[in-house]
């Protein structure tokens, strides 16, 4: 069996890579990045280790390393007769993979490959996002107008998904080795896959109904993420641990995570103890010190996690429409708003923005709320607050 990997870095080695090759996958990884598919190519394995209690360590072997950029064509054969493929490379990349994706599905067709194999492909988009897969299967759908739905739909299935897993910052003397934290969770949807039946893949949860998992993750562990950075930022502290023990910021994340737990009881009917007892595990895995990290690394790329759907925004909004609590969630943005790192591009345009725009019109760029939504005025206050520094 062979799977195909976009992204070769810390997430994509540690988590999706390892379980791959505990699953029997030989692991083909794809990257622009040319020293790292170098290495990956002179390597013969690599260690992902687990550090806290239970933690394990784990040797990687039977892998393959592809430059995306310069090596196109042979990463079209590689999917072509690939069992799945599979990313980890940040959702606003995956339209830039899908026309390598839809190359290679095109290709299986035209050999035949599913035939041959008897299975369709199966492609999972694993990024920190609502649906990621979705996304990707529709830029490869129309990457692919000559393909009809029906005759896409008898090579392919792509299968939403959401992941768990705290992979912080590695030692600059790493190499390809990964360090993370021993607990992790990887839910599919196995719906796509019919009376076929899914892949088999180590340590994934295949459920009937994924939206109650995407949001309880992306709305307890990457807002509770989010806040502690950017509250720990605001206050000039470094590190994640320090900013998550600090009473104060410790009490800002159990706000903005009870506040998000609200929105998945009323809106999924979880178990409100069950989702509090979520929200005290995820806060120590947070604060773990064997796991250390930065603010700045957590809090990058801040116009992605202020955008419409994400861990702020998402939550916020949701909580506006029913009328329930989220003054926590508005205080993360405001300190979200004052994240300003020269060298992370998305903090330098999202402080253009902010110091350019009038702050209507910035709530709207940078969140995608209108001014018809229950929402909008009290991001205005926010923005507003946040100009007049």
């Amino acid at each position: 069996m062979k799977a195909v990997h976009f992204g070769a870095g810390n997430i994509g080695r540690g988590f999706v890579g390892e379980l791959l090759h505990q699953s029997g996958y030989e692991v083909v990884f794809a990257d622009v990045a040319d020293a790292l598919i170098d290495a990956l190519d002179a390597a013969e394995s690599y260690t992902v280790t687990e550090i806290g209690e239970g933690g394990k360590v784990s040797v990687v072997t039977d892998f393959r390393a592809i430059n995306s950029r310069t090596d196109e064509a042979r990463l079209v054969d590689e999917i072509s007769t690939a069992d799945v493929v599979t990313t980890a490379v940040g959702p606003r990349v995956l339209p830039f993979v899908a026309p390598v994706i839809a190359r290679g599905i095109e290709r299986r067709i035209e050999t035949g490959q599913d035939a041959i194999s008897g299975t369709r492909i199966a492609v999972f988009a694993c990024e920190n996002a609502i649906n990621a897969t979705s996304q990707l299967e529709a830029d490869v759908r129309a990457a692919l107008p000559e393909v009809d739905a029906d005759r896409l739909d008898a090579v392919a299935a792509f299968a939403n998904t959401a992941i768990d897993r705290i992979v912080p910052a590695q030692a600059a003397d790493a190499g390809l080795d990964v360090v993370l934290e021993p607990f992790f969770e990887w839910v599919i949807d196995r719906t796509p896959f019919g009376g076929d039946g899914p892949p088999q893949l180590v340590g994934v949860h295949w459920v009937d109904d994924l939206a109650p998992f995407i949001e309880r993750k992306l709305f307890t562990v990457n807002t509770g993420h989010a806040t502690a950075a950017y509250h720990g930022f605001a206050r000039g502290i470094h590190s994640i641990t320090d900013a998550i023990t600090d009473p104060a910021i410790r009490a800002e994340v159990e706000a903005a995570i009870g506040e998000t737990r609200s929105l998945l009881v009323a809106k999924f009917g979880l178990d409100e103890a069950e989702q509090a007892a979520y929200g005290t595990k995820i806060i120590g895995r947070l604060s773990n010190p064997e796991l250390p990290d930065t603010v700045e690394r957590v809090g990058r790329g801040p116009l992605r996690k202020l955008s419409r759907n994400e861990r702020f925004i998402g939550p916020a909004a949701q909580l506006a429409e029913r009328g329930l609590p989220r003054d926590a969630l508005l205080r993360g943005i405001a300190d979200a708003l004052r994240f300003d790192v020269p060298d992370d591009a998305e903090s330098v345009e999202l402080q253009r923005i902010v110091r350019e725009e009038e702050p209507d019109g910035a709530v709207t760029v940078i969140t995608g709320i209108e001014p018809a939504h229950p929402l909008f005025a009290e991001l205005l206050a926010v923005f507003g607050a946040r100009t007049a520094r």
